[in-house]
């Protein structure tokens, strides 16, 4: 049975008429390919939407009215940053406004991504709102195959219990309302990449590839640091194993482990020592953060007593409540206890995570996205009987297309006269 046909399961209907026609095609295809047709659909639907988005949009700092599709993916809000640090790289003294403050600067933008651009611009000699795109596109691309082969290898329960997981949840992070990134110049796409991969060799256990995936994600995104709570986990889950008589875990097993652990630990911090060592600033990549938030000082989950308080006001302790409530849920339901440890680990510590360190404005929903696992979650939710699981799995397909359009619209659409960056 293939996984396009368990996703919307029209075998497991009796009187259903077998598939024909591109259907059939598809279904007849190897796993990978299906992963790139729903990833394909998924993108040609956001594509439209940007087409259409940037049709209505007026002149802004990053184009002029009515920009053509690549102008729009490739330069708009953080697109420019990432293009200023392809061209120019970084600059060897903090900016300081008149107040003495450090100002914006490139230091908050991780150089892999543009760096590999760069490269690209060299050898195709093609401009950067092109090239940066593409590349988005195509990591985007692998990064659903990694996460198709991750739940298959990492959540053996949760696709047992709900056939055709792994596509389901390629599916999912497609279509996610802020997905709409993994085709602009941002870098969602080589993140969520190397965190799949990086799970998915910890899963097949080649750990020394997974140090160097981690390394690279330290070049990527701040997001390195939980990966250290999922290596604790997977040697949790080892050495438990090995009390059963299931697994072996010997002293140089333990030993690896540690150091993979350390290292992902020291990933997390590996670009603002960078930053650090080369502006001779110790603590210059975290006054750089402190320069795009509201409130000048960085604390864990500092941002939560006031941030709300301004979207919602009076209403900010229960909005609050509520939304830390539906995560734990989410983390909690049968669903998600079916995932694997360092599939759950992961989505639980990633969570947590950015809950501690980002400020919660209009950028969060984007970080989500790289909480993949949570998407075999809610797949996985209804797994029968099987009309009930193929109207769950539509409904919110139907649901993250709607929102996907309205986040474009809202968050992509720069507003000159006050605007808040996706």
């Amino acid at each position: 049975m293939s996984e396009v046909q368990e996703v919307g399961d029209v075998v497991d209907e009796p009187a259903a008429e077998p598939p024909s026609g591109l259907w059939a095609w598809a279904v007849s295809r190897p796993w990978w390919v299906q992963v790139l047709l729903v990833y394909a659909a998924a993108r040609l639907f956001t594509t439209a939407v940007f087409l259409w988005v940037a049709s209505v949009q007026g002149q802004n700092a990053w184009t002029g009215e009515h920009p053509d599709y690549f102008p729009y993916v490739g330069l708009m809000f953080d697109g420019s940053w990432y293009k200023n640090v392809a061209e120019n790289g970084y600059p060897a003294q903090l900016p300081v406004g008149a107040d003495g403050l450090v100002q914006q600067n490139a230091w908050a933008f991780f150089p892999l991504f543009p760096m590999l651009a760069r490269g690209l611009m060299l050898v195709t000699r093609a401009p950067w709102e092109v090239v940066a795109p593409l590349l988005a596109l195509v990591l985007g691309a692998g990064a659903m195959l990694a996460i198709h082969r991750t739940v298959v290898r990492g959540a053996p329960r949760a696709v047992a219990a709900r056939p055709g997981l792994p596509l389901a949840t390629v599916a999912l992070v497609s279509v996610f309302p802020t997905a709409a990134v993994l085709q602009v110049a941002y870098t969602e796409a080589l993140a969520l990449l190397l965190v799949a991969s990086a799970l998915l060799l910890l899963l097949r256990r080649d750990y020394g590839w997974m140090a160097l995936v981690v390394v690279a994600l330290g070049f990527t995104r701040a997001v390195a640091l939980p990966m250290a709570v999922v290596v604790v986990a997977h040697a949790a889950v080892r050495w438990w194993s090995s009390r059963r008589g299931d697994d072996t875990f010997t002293w140089r097993t333990g030993t690896g482990l540690a150091g993979l652990t350390l290292l992902a630990a020291a990933s997390g911090f590996l670009w603002p020592a960078i930053c650090g060592w080369v502006t001779g600033i110790p603590d210059a990549y975290l006054q750089t953060q402190e320069s795009w938030r509201g409130v000048r000082e960085v604390a864990p989950f500092g941002g939560w007593f006031y941030v709300p308080q301004f979207w919602f006001g009076s209403r900010a302790l229960l909005v609050v409540s509520l939304s830390f409530a539906l995560v734990i849920a989410v983390l909690v339901v049968p669903a998600a206890w079916r995932l694997g440890r360092e599939l759950h680990a992961w989505a639980a510590a990633y969570i947590v995570y950015i809950a501690a360190v980002v400020e919660p404005g209009s950028s969060l929903a984007r970080f989500l996205l790289l909480a993949f696992p949570l998407a075999a979650v809610t797949a996985g939710v209804v797994t029968r009987p099987p009309v009930a699981r193929r109207w769950w799995f539509g409904a919110v397909v139907v649901l993250m297309l709607g929102l996907q359009v309205l986040w474009v619209r809202q968050m992509w659409h720069a507003n000159p006269v006050a605007d808040w960056p996706p």
